[in-house]
């Protein structure tokens, strides 16, 4: 496996996504926060894959844990000693370089609704392969019914509007819970919710 290093430098003028959207930093806090509460302590001395996680990580570091991996179909902006990164394009090849039971924690924020369905099917189903039992994956992603919302909020220049003009689908819980089960993850192992006043979903899936 080709990898190369990621450094992220945090400050109040750093771009956390692509665009120019006013509350763009803000909500890739929030999405940051809402994972780090949704991870078990006991998990933090494994590794973790963040996928999708865009050419500054701002997730990876902000989070703690023994081993740090990153894809993204972007190169790094900036190289970093403690992340270790793999350039792919989910939606062409979503098919993950890594061994079985490899990762303690995957995490996919605001990533979903940029893949096509299929490409997502295969993808939960690699990450329940690279996940060691008892791990668990972590994703965010707006809701089904944001869709008209966050368009009228592109063109006020409040999020991105590149960001928003890639969204190829959007999820209900119940949907997620479907793919969940297309992949391997048992029902009852699966756990829901939502945040940023109920405009996207979190849910968790142990493996």
């Amino acid at each position: 496996m080709k990898i190369s290093d990621v450094k992220h430098r945090t400050h109040s003028r750093t771009r956390l996504t692509r665009g120019t959207g006013m509350l763009e930093s803000h909500l890739a806090r929030l999405r940051a926060a809402q994972a780090n509460r949704l991870i078990p302590n006991s998990l933090r001395q494994g590794r973790i894959l963040d996928v999708g996680c865009g050419s500054t990580p701002y997730f990876l570091a902000h989070t703690s844990f023994k081993e740090k991996f990153a894809i993204d179909q972007l190169a790094p902006s900036e190289a970093s000693p403690d992340i270790l990164w793999h350039t792919l394009n989910l939606n062409m090849k979503p098919h993950l370089p890594f061994e079985d039971a490899f990762f303690s924690v995957v995490t996919m924020l605001a990533v979903a609704e940029h893949l096509n369905p299929t490409s997502l099917v295969t993808l939960f189903t690699e990450v329940h392969r690279i996940l060691q039992p008892g791990g668990v994956l972590i994703i965010t992603t707006p809701a089904a019914w944001s869709g008209g919302l966050l368009n009228a909020m592109a063109r006020l220049n409040l999020v991105s509007a590149e960001e928003i003009k890639e969204h190829v689908y959007l999820y209900t819980l119940p949907l997620l819970g479907w793919y969940f089960g297309k992949a391997g993850f048992a029902f009852e192992q699966l756990r829901f919710g939502y945040f940023e006043f109920r405009l996207n979903l979190w849910a968790m899936a142990e493996r």
